[in-house]
């Protein structure tokens, strides 16, 4: 079975071009022609896809940072660092909004995504020489949908950027020198053209279906198209491309919401992009992960009865009382239970959950990034070791779906109650946009800045976030002053559209 996964070597915004790069789309086998400017043979069209596996490494390299991991959820109003005694900045940027461009995990943020944008630019050019090598129609067809995956990786850096930044630069190519910035809106109409292509080309399965198991798909792309339309609040796109995905009947909710999150829940049906970790099964040797992703966010976690009896994370990403007040007190269990780990308390597969053990740190952590002890292969020591990171599920598909109905004046109870079902929650009736941004605060909290995102579109950020020094000019986290001194342009006027 091919699957993807691969490691790559990191390149600077302002560094070498990445034409050529090359690595191999197999977990178990170690990366080949990683080196910029090593000769490919493009005639060997079997060897495509390795272009591709690179870009699915970077994902992993680097949109799986664990500072990425942490700057992208600390500004909800839910949730925080976790900890004041370590990386100040989070602190005073998630709860009081206070930037500091000079810190150096704003520019790691802004530095690693476009580190996957220029693997991808370099996958594309990769591929487009293959294509004067192909004589056959099936092996045309790979190709186009390979490119949709690479095109699909990259629309998903340039989403993050604009939610981070605002407007940025769209690197047309490796060799640009002009990185003066897009206005928003015209970089979402940039990864839209991309999108496009991917839902043209892209096999529309799911990620389980496809010729290398969990790889992006064209259904893939059309989710993330429907996130960038649902920002700029085209609903009718949103529903349409939401009302395609549920009327294909190939996605489901997973049964069980806290296994969702755990191995058995990797690449469900589900899953509409997972980023792949593997240890092989082997309880030493190679192992292909996300560095600290998982381990930033965990507690200590013991278990006398498993055979790793105690692990321990770093103790971020925590969630504010008043969040798991309110979440309490609207009769959340099932989430609850899967979503707060809950300092001295024991979860349901009999870990118990240290409490933190300074006053100043959180007592409640993210648990959807916890995994069992029972499930940690025996040998491995390592928080979340051997877990795939969720980045899109159906779940978000159907409270899209339900918004945008309501905001056309349609009914949107069906989808919004279907993920109320998993839940174990009441079913209502009539639903509002209040009710659906409810349910997103919910089901969706802690992933990729949902609820933040959601906050500023729906234009609730002031009343919600206001008190705690949020005003609209601190929407966008500033320019990395470092990046400002390789390229001064970035203060330039943005440019307002494609055509210049």
């Amino acid at each position: 079975m091919k699957t993807i996964a691969t490691k790559i070597s990191a390149i600077l915004l302002a560094g070498v071009s990445m034409a050529g790069l090359q690595s191999c789309d197999y977990l178990d086998i170690e990366p080949e022609k990683t080196l910029p400017g090593e000769s490919v043979d493009y005639t060997r069209t079997e060897e495509m896809y390795e272009a591709v596996s690179g870009c699915y490494a970077a994902v992993r390299t680097y949109n799986m940072h664990w500072i990425l991991n942490l700057l992208t959820v600390i500004r909800d109003g839910d949730v925080w660092s976790g900890r004041t005694d370590d990386q100040g900045d989070l602190v005073t940027m998630g709860n009081s909004y206070i930037y500091n461009s000079a810190w150096w995990g704003i520019n790691e943020t802004w530095r690693n995504y476009y580190q996957i944008i220029r693997i991808c630019n370099s996958a594309l050019l990769s591929l487009d020489e293959y294509e004067t090598h192909i004589t056959s129609e099936d092996d045309m067809k790979r190709c186009r949908s390979y490119r949709g995956e690479v095109k699909i990786i990259r629309s998903l850096a340039y989403y993050r950027l604009a939610q981070f930044f605002g407007n940025v630069p769209i690197l047309a190519d490796n060799y640009q020198t002009d990185y003066t910035p897009s206005e928003r809106n015209v970089v979402y109409e940039y990864l839209l053209r991309d999108l496009d292509y991917a839902m043209t080309y892209t096999p529309k399965v799911r990620p389980n279906q496809m010729e290398h198991v969990g790889a992006f798909s064209g259904y893939t792309a059309q989710a993330l198209a429907a996130k960038v339309y649902l920002q700029m609040g085209n609903y009718e796109k949103v529903e349409e491309l939401t009302d395609g995905m549920i009327s294909s009947g190939l996605f489901t909710l997973y049964n069980d919401y806290y296994q969702l999150w755990k191995i058995p829940g990797r690449l469900c049906d589900e899953s509409l992009a997972e980023c792949q970790v593997t240890d092989f099964g082997m309880g030493s040797g190679d192992y292909i992960g996300v560095d600290q992703f998982f381990n930033c966010a965990g507690p200590t976690i013991s278990n006398p009865n498993t055979t790793l009896q105690s692990t321990g994370g770093w103790n971020f990403v925590g969630y504010f009382d008043s969040f798991y007040d309110w979440a309490i007190d609207r009769g959340e269990t099932v989430r609850a239970t899967t979503t707060f780990l809950v300092g001295g308390t024991e979860t349901p597969s009999g870990d118990y959950v240290a409490p933190a053990g300074n006053a100043n740190n959180t007592n409640i952590w993210n648990g959807k990034w916890y995994l069992p002890l029972e499930q940690i292969t025996p040998g491995r020591t390592e928080y979340g070791c051997n877990n795939n990171v969720r980045i899109l599920r159906y779940a978000d598909v159907l409270l899209m779906n339900a918004e945008a109905k309501v905001r056309l004046g349609r009914n949107g109870d069906e989808p919004f109650n279907a993920v109320r079902r998993r839940a174990a929650m009441p079913e209502l009736r009539n639903v509002d946009v209040d009710m659906i941004l409810d349910e997103r605060r919910m089901e969706l909290c802690c992933e990729w800045g949902e609820r933040y995102a959601d906050l500023v579109r729906t234009g609730k950020a002031a009343q919600v976030l206001g008190q705690k020094g949020w005003s609209p000019d601190k929407t966008y986290f500033p320019i990395p002053s470092e990046q400002l001194d390789l390229a001064p342009e970035l203060m330039n006027p943005p440019y307002t559209s494609l055509e210049r």
